[in-house]
């Protein structure tokens, strides 16, 4: 069954789709119902369905201002609107459909479909992570492996100078290749990452330490042999010193 919650302002807009779904298919169980924004946030920073379908449109927040405050967007976000022109936009948010309004039930098929495909990706790739972190585990730390646009990338620890966050993706800058973007978050990025070997100065940044020519204290940020220029966060200064 897909567990489905459905956010928008409009209780008949809830009520219709509601309909829809579950007279439609008998794979969608709708777990929860909101009108209220900002109580849809706090139930999916501790709950997470196989799908959500969000109005682009509510008074206090758009969908995207939405999709932004949420700590965990690990299921399929369809979006639902009256106006064609959000597609696009949606469809960059990382929305895996946008169903027009009123729905159509053969838009609705073509979305319950992907929704089943995008939830076979996300089970598969959790196997294939559980995998590599064993596998990460099991030898040394002078290499890790990377799961990314469906292939394994095996980097030598030495070559990495950092990474750098940008919302759920990350970019690995290294010495001997170009720079690898992978759809990970950095906390992510940090659990796979030897803490002998890095850390995470910043936020949106993790360093290699073995790569770093200068720390300039007066203005807070480190030189890469690279000579990128990294910013340190002041809550973090005390506990990189100790690191160096």
């Amino acid at each position: 069954m897909i567990k489905a919650v459905i956010v928008d302002d409009e209780p008949k807009a809830i009520q219709g789709l509601s309909w829809e779904l579950t007279n439609f298919s008998n794979d969608i169980e709708i777990v929860e119902t909101f009108s209220n924004p900002e109580e849809a946030i706090a139930y999916l920073n501790i709950n997470t369905p196989d799908c959500l379908f969000l109005d682009i449109q509510m008074p206090t927040m758009d969908g995207f201002q939405f999709l932004s405050k949420l700590s965990n967007t690990d299921f399929a976000v369809v979006i639902t609107t009256a106006y064609d022109e959000y597609a696009i936009k949606a469809l960059k948010h990382e929305a895996i459909d946008y169903l027009l309004k009123p729905v159509d039930s053969d838009d609705l098929k073509d979305t319950i479909l992907k929704i089943k495909k995008y939830n076979s990706r996300l089970i598969n790739s959790s196997k294939i992570e559980e995998v590599l972190g064993s596998f990460n585990e099991k030898f040394d730390k002078k290499k890790i492996t990377i799961n990314t646009d469906g292939k394994l990338i095996f980097l030598e620890i030495d070559d990495i100078l950092f990474v750098e966050s940008d919302g759920n993706y990350c970019t690995i800058v290294t010495t001997s290749q170009p720079k690898i973007v992978i759809t990970k978050k950095l906390k992510e990025v940090d659990a796979i990452l030897p803490e002998h070997y890095f850390f995470r100065i910043h936020n949106s940044f993790i360093v290699n330490l073995n790569k770093i020519k200068e720390f300039i204290k007066s203005e807070g940020y480190v030189v890469m042999e690279s000579n990128h220029k990294i910013p340190v966060a002041r809550q973090r200064k005390s506990d990189f010193l100790e690191k160096l």
